[in-house]
């Protein structure tokens, strides 16, 4: 029995695909991009909004073209081949540094049941979005002058260098720290696998969802640069507690202290599921061990659960003896990993479109926006925001030079997989008879 269950509803899907986008990195990674950019930090997340936007659309159209593909990482496998499965799938494994406790407990959810995990995800989620509507309207009715002493505070977005200080290279800098956060949308095409339509579920999410996301992404940012003035936000730093503090709310730290370990909470859950999931579909085609396709009665991978678990304590031992050293190997190999598997899955779309329409096929319910230019903007947009890796010095080269070594790793791994397998399925040639 290898067919996952069906279990989860609309309302966990959406919730999930909210929730996994939405997490530590917009409650306190925000202050490092704000930090380095300025108020313009805000035109960053609208490009690289932007960018992820297309990609899910893509996917959508993908994914009511191939109803049967399960997961965004086998719709690089379908369009581009085997190669791409493989470095989608393993490229795009989570890592975990949170403590043995919360690792216990997300471990015993996704256990459960799919539907368990899409419960307590669906929690998580509307907690996230409560916490930012709340702060949306707490902010804008600060700047517009309404609850704040002096009057309207939009003059923050100039007063301090300007509306972009740093200069706009340090816009596109900003865009590659911003992608960063924006990722998690693509775990729809995952969850929607184990939906009753699936298709249905990826295609009404895929930019429903998104364009959701990054109007809380971009409002609420815009929204803290107008409240705060920019040079007051410290990297590591939650910038949305500077703000309501800045608003005289005093139960801003417990409460955004409280949020922050939801944000957590969910995406470790999410990425136990997401793991397992990618891990299972692996195994299906050959590129994990094959015990990892076997199901439980709940038709849960509960042995790619475990794999997943083994792997986050494994971090938690390490991070124990070495916290520096494993915290910067994590950061930096996953630098521009998730660009890499965008673009693959960008191609991949392309490719399969083109090879459709020379077929004659008529077109999806779902299709991309003006193809093929906007298809080809998605790519090369993901390769400027790599070119300003490798042109920005610091640590955003080191992360593309580790993430491209860790490309070239798996690229490696799967060509000495691939020569096994095909080594097995070769027969062996008959010895030669002698006269």
């Amino acid at each position: 029995m290898s067919e996952l269950s069906r279990s989860l509803q609309p309302r966990h899907v959406t919730m999930i695909s909210i929730g996994g986008i939405i997490g530590a990195g917009l409650f306190v990674g925000s202050s490092a991009s704000i930090a380095a950019t300025g108020p313009a930090i805000v035109l960053s997340y609208l490009i690289t909004g932007t960018l992820v936007l297309l990609v899910m659309r893509m996917l959508g159209e993908m994914a009511v073209m191939l109803p049967a593909v399960r997961s965004f990482t086998e719709f690089a496998r379908v369009g581009l081949g085997p190669w791409a499965g493989f470095l989608h799938g393993w490229l795009g494994l989570p890592s975990w540094l949170l403590g043995l406790v919360l690792m216990g407990i997300m471990t015993g959810v996704n256990l459960m049941s799919a539907r368990s995990y899409g419960e307590f995800e669906f929690w998580f989620a509307s907690i996230k979005v409560a916490a930012i509507l709340v702060f949306i309207a707490l902010a804008a009715a600060f700047a517009c002058g309404f609850t704040s002493p002096n009057g309207p505070t939009f003059g923050n977005l100039t007063r301090y260098g300007g509306f972009v200080p740093k200069g706009w290279v340090s816009v596109l800098a900003g865009a590659v720290t911003v992608y960063f956060s924006l990722t998690g949308a693509e775990i729809t095409t995952i969850a929607a696998a184990e939906s009753r339509e699936p298709a249905r579920a990826v295609a009404r999410m895929s930019s429903s969802v998104i364009v959701r996301i990054l109007t809380f992404y971009v409002g609420s940012v815009l929204l803290i640069v107008t409240v705060v003035p920019w040079i007051e936000v410290r990297p590591g730093e939650s910038p949305f507690t500077l703000a309501l503090t800045t608003m005289h709310f005093p139960w801003a730290s417990r409460a955004m202290s409280a949020i922050i370990l939801t944000a957590v909470l969910s995406c470790l859950n999410s990425a136990f599921y997401v793991c397992s999931r990618v891990l299972f579909v692996l195994a299906e085609h050959g590129d994990a061990p094959q015990w990892l396709v076997r199901l439980n009665a709940r038709r849960v991978p509960t042995r790619s659960v475990w794999v997943g678990s083994l792997a986050g304590v494994l971090g938690i031992l390490a991070a124990i003896n070495y916290p520096q050293t494993v915290f910067a190997f994590l950061v930096n190999a996953s630098g521009a990993l998730m660009v890499f598997i965008y673009m693959m899955v960008a191609l991949a779309h392309i490719r399969l479109r083109r090879a459709r329409e020379a077929r004659g096929e008529p077109a999806p319910a779902l299709t991309m926006w003006l193809f093929p230019w906007s298809s080809y903007a998605a790519v090369g947009g993901m390769a400027a925001v790599l070119i300003a890796m490798a042109l920005t010095p610091g640590e955003l080269t080191t992360e593309l030079r580790i993430s491209v070594v860790a490309l070239a790793v798996a690229a490696i791994a799967f060509f000495i997989v691939d020569a096994r397998r095909r080594t097995r399925l070769v027969p062996a040639t008959p010895p030669a008879e002698h006269s």
